[in-house]
């Protein structure tokens, strides 16, 4: 059975940091790109950033470009996301999800990913 679980969401003020984890069980870990992606009340959800499946593409989405980092270690199953100078923009429901492939496309289009976690609250205080 798979599993995608995340961690480490929380409140932060503004210009603070979060790292977020996900760990990944029951698939090839080390055979799938990886995805965050993120969900604001109202909003549609939308790619924040993701990485190959050995971490030599990655892509994230303008808005958090310079600011969030992600990294992933295959030898733990765990995928990261590092914020930086959290903006109050920047609170949603993240959450991770399992690629169908080893690549990702910097359109974070949903159908490219196969499981998905329930997602870690991140709210941003100003």
């Amino acid at each position: 059975q798979v599993q995608v679980v995340e961690s480490g969401g929380g409140l932060a003020q503004a210009g603070g940091t979060l790292r977020l984890s996900c760990s990944a069980s029951g698939l090839r870990f080390d055979d799938r790109a990886m995805g965050w992606f993120r969900q604001a009340p109202g909003k549609k959800r939308e790619g924040v950033s993701c990485i190959s499946f050995n971490g030599g593409t990655i892509y994230y989405t303008d808005s958090v470009k310079g600011r969030f980092t992600i990294s992933r270690d295959n030898a733990k199953n765990n995928v990261y996301l590092q914020m930086n100078n959290l903006k109050s923009e920047d609170t949603a429901m993240y959450y991770c999800a399992a690629g169908l492939g080893r690549y990702c496309s910097d359109t974070f289009q949903s159908y490219e990913y196969r499981y998905w976690g329930q997602g870690t609250q991140v709210t941003v205080s100003s």
